[in-house]
């Protein structure tokens, strides 16, 4: 990777993709985009593109002169739900449009799978790397079919398609975007803020979870990986941890001893949440390119706890 042209820049990954990105190869070489502008100024060049333009996307990457594409814009689970058409236009015609211009301009390319390809009938505990896979949301339907499009654009054209299934991912940085798994970012927020917070997920539900330094190294590691060594190429298994909400809040509570925490079940994440595995088993991933996530979770409590009281001038 020399040049890189990254969509969804403003988004959960992508506003700490860039920075990551920016370090690793220059600053000049990381081209941000994003369907809008950014509220404050950011590091390097930016261009204003909807995925669903798949005409501006080829003409901002030619100009950019871009050898990779990493293709971050979606629309996440929650959100998908409430509009599932919009979803399926969104997230696969954007993704359409990115392996298009990958494969007319010859480009490495990237993009995130998710635990949410997996359904109520893919085994609950270390999922397998090749399981069955049969969502029930648009999301995971969004998802299985984006791995199936990335895998066919490497057979049928070469293109070299590479891709992470993430779990939920944890960050200080970017705000809740509309995902399941976002009571897990939401909770530190409210610790700091409130002393309390009330789960939209049920006691007892274990998810899969990572934080997302550990998230943004192995998009890293996975590009820069020897293609002679992938046996697999895209939707690798990732994680770092698995928990329940009170296991978080257990977690917290060693650095806010008074910190309260109740439920108020959503339905509809929470059927989200009862569809996915609990624990998938990334085997392949460390197999093939070295994966490991350096974090688990009273390093990750402590650290977003340290840089959120900064943030917040708590």
């Amino acid at each position: 990777m020399k040049k890189i042209m990254v969509t969804g820049a403003l988004g959960q990954i992508g506003s700490e993709l860039i920075g990551k990105l920016q370090k690793e190869y220059g600053e000049d070489n990381v081209l941000s985009t994003d369907i809008r502008q950014p509220a404050e100024s950011i590091a390097g060049p930016f261009e204003v593109l909807d995925v669903t333009d798949g005409k501006k996307m080829y003409e901002v990457a030619k100009d950019f002169g871009a050898d990779t594409i990493m293709h971050m814009a979606a629309l996440l689970s929650a959100r998908a739900e409430a509009d599932p058409l919009f979803a399926w236009n969104l997230n696969m015609g954007g993704l359409m449009n990115a392996l298009e211009t990958a494969r007319e301009l010859n480009m490495h390319f990237f993009t995130p799978s998710s635990i949410g390809a997996f359904g109520p009938s893919t085994p609950k505990m270390n999922t397998p790397q090749d399981t069955l896979q049969r969502p029930t949301t648009m999301y995971g339907v969004n998802k299985v079919a984006g791995e199936l499009l990335c895998d066919y654009y490497f057979h049928r054209f070469g293109v070299d398609t590479r891709g992470v299934r993430f779990p939920g991912l944890i960050s200080y940085v970017a705000q809740p975007g509309g995902g399941t798994t976002d009571y897990a970012v939401d909770i530190y927020y409210k610790a700091i803020t409130d002393g309390k917070y009330e789960s939209f997920i049920a006691e007892g539900t274990c998810m899969d979870m990572m934080y997302m330094p550990d998230a943004l190294q192995a998009i890293v590691d996975l590009m820069e990986a020897d293609p002679a060594k992938l046996s697999h190429r895209n939707a690798f298994n990732v994680t770092a941890m698995c928990f329940e909400p009170g296991e978080i809040a257990a977690s917290i509570r060693k650095h806010i001893p008074n910190f309260e925490m109740t439920y108020n079940v959503d339905p509809v994440r929470q059927a989200i949440a009862d569809s996915w595995p609990d624990h998938i088993d990334p085997s392949a991933a460390v197999t093939e390119w070295g994966f490991k996530a350096s974090y688990d979770l009273d390093a990750m409590t402590a650290d977003m706890l340290e840089k959120l009281k900064k943030k917040l001038n708590a």
